[in-house]
């Protein structure tokens, strides 16, 4: 009974603390109490979760988790949230890089004036959103979207989503899918042998340093033929014997690529066989 409560915010406690509790749960195991949890901070009533973002004694673990869930797609909670003093910095960058990519999307979309709709016409719309929806794929979802939507659903969606959104031909979208908190190394792993993505997320893996400190990644971006020279010519100082030998046979790879990689292979022989040549017996 009183985890129900919980899950509904209905605890005899104060305004911030069920907010604070609503949050422990909704990020908690996947289940039926943490999908209530999630639900009804999403329902809350927009005026006072401004207040607890606002307040600078709440929680940090209160303010990462709405910034991440619930604000994304709501410019006030986002404008709350970095009015905080007590947001830490690096999620104070994320949330601007978000309401800079939103605002980015938004600029972008062609803005339309509505023609009339006939009577009927409207009659059968009205009809179909009260039909429940049809759960087609992620790609059919994905495909019908804005960019506006398309943005925040890579900002906040799930791997699926964000594997189809990283190969969309709008930039602002691959872009944003590299901005997402959810983003796991197993997905730039996969990203960055990818020959289908644009320039951009391969630029944003190289220049992200907790991305490069996965050998994979540095691997990948090197043999990935779509990544820029500038970026993979200097990866090869990274790229260990083995690796360097392969790039060699390469025929999918710049030729700079292959050239650089025999140079660098000569080069180790030869101070190999200079060291050993001169090791007394």
């Amino acid at each position: 009974m009183v985890l129900r409560k919980a899950c509904r915010g209905e605890l005899p406690v104060s305004l911030q603390e069920r907010i604070e509790i609503l949050v422990v749960l909704a990020a908690g195991e996947e289940g039926e109490n943490q999908r209530s949890a999630l639900h009804t901070l999403e329902s809350w009533p927009s005026q006072e979760l401004q207040q607890v973002l606002r307040d600078p004694s709440t929680p940090g673990q209160v303010l990462d988790f709405v910034a991440t869930n619930l604000a994304v797609g709501r410019k006030e909670l986002r404008e709350a949230l970095l009015r905080n003093p007590s947001l830490a910095a690096p999620m104070r960058e994320w949330l601007e890089t978000v309401a800079a990519l939103i605002a980015e999307a938004e600029s972008s979309e062609p803005s339309e004036v509505p023609l009339p709709v006939p009577a009927a016409a409207e009659e059968a719309r009205a009809s179909r959103a009260l039909a429940p929806p049809k759960q087609g794929s992620v790609l059919q979802r994905t495909h019908g979207m804005s960019v506006v939507d398309k943005v925040k659903t890579a900002l906040t969606g799930n791997a699926e989503e964000r594997l189809i959104l990283v190969r969309d031909t709008n930039k602002l979208v691959a872009r944003a899918v590299m901005q997402s908190a959810k983003l796991s190394d197993h997905e730039v792993e996969s990203f960055a042998t990818m020959k289908d993505v644009c320039e951009d997320v391969l630029r944003l893996i190289s220049i992200n340093r907790k991305f490069m400190k996965m050998y994979v990644v540095v691997r990948a971006l090197v043999a990935n033929p779509r990544t820029p020279i500038d970026i993979s010519v200097p990866l090869l100082k990274r790229a260990n014997d083995q690796d360097l030998r392969t790039l060699v046979y390469n025929r999918n790879v710049p030729d700079v690529i292959r050239k650089t990689a025999q140079k660098m292979v000569r080069q180790k022989e030869e101070a190999a066989k200079t060291k050993f040549q001169g090791r007394p017996f």
